[in-house]
C-alpha cells in the first residue's frame, strides 16, 4: 500500500552539513556521514542531500563524498547540487544514488531534462523548484527562482510543472524559500494549487516545525512527500543540534486522518 513519505533534507556547503533560514545565514550542524548513520538507525523513509554551494560556486558534485554517503545510506538517497550533464547523472546512479535532483540546470534549459531522463530513466530524475511567494504581487504571486534563490525564472510554477511532468521526470520537489528554516508550517495554499494538477509524486519542503505540520499536510493532501530540514536537525526552542526522526509507531499515527 502506498503511504506518504517523511523525508529529512540535509544541506551541504564545503562538505559540511549546514542549515539555512530563508536560504541565508547558514549554520554549521555537523558531519554528513554521521547524520546518514543516525538516519539509518532511525529507519528514515528516504534522504535528500543538497549541496547548496555547488551551483553558486559552479563546481561539480564531489563524487568521492557522495560515493561514501551512498555506501553508508540504507534508505533511498536523492542527491542534488552542481549537476549539469547527463554523464554526471549516470555517474551518480552508478555510485549508488537512487534519485538525481536537478534545479538550476532544468530551469535554465528544460530540454536538457529529456537528456537526463533518457540517460538514467525518469524514475531516477527529480526536479526541485525553489518557490518564493511575492506578497507584493496581486496575481500569480508564486515566483520560481534558481541559484539559491538569487535568479528569477521567467516561467511560472504551473507551466514549469506541466513541462517537467510531460518530459517524464519521476518526481518534483517544491521548496518554499520564504518558509525555509522558520518552522512555521508548510504553505498549504500552494500545495492546494499544485495537487490537482500533479500526475507524478510530489514532495513539499520548507516550513515544517513539528510533526503536527506534517500530519496537517497528509490529512489535507494524502499521499505526498513531507520533507524537512530544521525539524530533523534541531531540538527545542534554542535549536540545539540533535539529529532526530519519528519512530515507526509515531509515523503510523501521522498517516491516520483526523475525523
Amino acid at each position: 500500500m502506498l503511504r506518504p513519505r517523511v523525508i529529512p533534507c540535509l544541506l551541504m556547503y564545503d562538505n559540511a552539513l549546514v542549515k539555512t533560514v530563508e536560504f541565508k545565514d547558514s549554520k554549521y550542524v555537523g558531519d554528513p556521514i554521521n547524520a546518514v548513520k543516525i538516519f539509518n538507525e532511525k529507519e528514515a523513509d528516504e534522504l535528500i542531500v543538497l549541496d547548496i554551494g555547488a551551483t553558486s560556486k559552479s563546481t561539480k558534485p564531489n563524487f568521492n563524498l557522495i560515493k561514501k554517503l551512498a555506501a553508508e545510506c540504507r534508505m533511498p538517497l536523492c542527491y542534488g547540487g552542481g549537476i549539469t550533464s547527463a554523464d554526471q547523472a549516470i555517474q551518480l546512479v552508478d555510485i549508488g544514488v537512487e534519485k538525481v535532483a536537478i534545479s538550476s540546470a532544468a530551469i535554465s534549459k528544460p530540454s536538457m531534462v529529456k537528456e537526463f531522463v533518457s540517460a538514467v530513466g525518469g524514475q531516477s530524475i527529480v526536479v526541485i523548484l525553489d518557490v518564493f511567494k511575492n506578497k507584493k504581487m496581486f496575481s500569480s504571486n508564486y515566483e520560481v527562482r534558481s541559484h539559491n534563490g538569487n535568479n528569477l525564472c521567467k516561467d511560472n510554477i504551473f507551466s514549469l510543472i506541466k513541462t517537467f511532468q510531460d518530459l517524464g521526470v519521476g518526481e518534483i520537489v517544491i521548496n518554499s524559500i520564504e518558509r525555509d528554516g522558520l518552522m512555521q508550517g508548510y504553505d498549504l495554499e500552494l500545495v492546494s494549487k499544485i495537487k490537482p494538477i500533479s500526475t507524478i509524486p510530489f514532495t513539499f519542503l520548507g516550513g515544517a516545525g513539528s510533526l503536527e505540520h506534517i500530519k496537517e499536510l497528509f490529512d489535507n493532501f494524502g499521499i505526498v512527500g513531507a520533507s524537512a530540514g530544521s525539524l530533523f536537525v534541531f531540538k527545542g526552542k534554542y535549536r540545539a543540534v540533535l539529529i532526530n526522526y519519528p519512530s515507526k509507531e509515531i509515523k503510523d499515527k501521522l498517516y491516520l486522518k483526523k475525523i
